[in-house]
């Protein structure tokens, strides 16, 4: 992705309509939901949960929209049980994977962090992917670039959440290598910023030491 978010195009995957928008879409940018015991609307971001899915848009304001017109309930063909601040949960459900994934990554060695490693992976022509926390220093953060192309950018992460992928306290600059994990942190990090960025998203905060 580019600097600042902007999301290029990816591979065709398989489609699903969105429940809000009435189109199809791939579902690497959709949401699914399944009707679980006792009528509960059910998350399964990982799409492997039985049952005929619900798809919706990785949009705030779409589940926002969703769960207000009871939109879940018509295409169940039910009455269902919703949770509690579901545009919330889906966040801290997409946040737990994109974290457990990059940390994945890390521990077979396609992923970095620090901003002397993501320096030297850059010279090395084997970055693909440059991460870099939302709070941390923006006269830091331009000393590194992402790689040409599209989605070779996240900068919607905190330094607090990248430092718990590294098992660190923070960290403000982390790269990918090509292959392996990176696409699915790339997939899933972009659904994050679907829930993020109808927010207002981020403003860079106060300074801080880089990682």
């Amino acid at each position: 992705m580019a600097r600042g978010g902007r999301k290029g195009a990816r591979d065709e995957g398989p489609e699903r309509r969105c429940i809000v928008s009435g189109k199809s879409a791939p579902t690497s940018g959709l949401i699914r939901f399944v009707v679980g015991p006792d009528a509960q609307i059910v998350p399964d971001v990982t799409g492997r949960l039985p049952g005929r899915g619900i798809w919706v848009s990785a949009d705030r304001a779409a589940l926002e929209t969703a769960e207000r017109k009871k939109l879940f309930a018509r295409a169940a063909r039910q009455q269902v049980v919703m949770p509690e601040g579901l545009a919330d949960l889906i966040e801290t459900l997409l946040l737990r994977r994109v974290i457990e994934l990059i940390s994945l990554a890390r521990k077979s060695g396609q992923a970095v962090a620090g901003y002397e490693k993501c320096r030297e992976m850059a010279l090395r022509g084997e970055m693909a992917v440059l991460l870099q926390a939302h709070d941390g220093s923006e006269r830091g953060k331009t000393k590194l670039r992402p790689p040409a192309g599209p989605e070779s950018y996240i900068g919607w992460l905190s330094a607090q959440e990248l430092g718990l992928a590294f098992g660190r306290e923070h960290v403000i600059h982390a790269a990918l290598r090509a292959g392996g994990l990176g696409q699915a942190v790339v997939e899933e990090a972009a659904r994050l910023q679907g829930l993020r960025e109808s927010i207002g998203g981020y403003a860079a905060g106060e300074d801080k030491t880089d990682a």
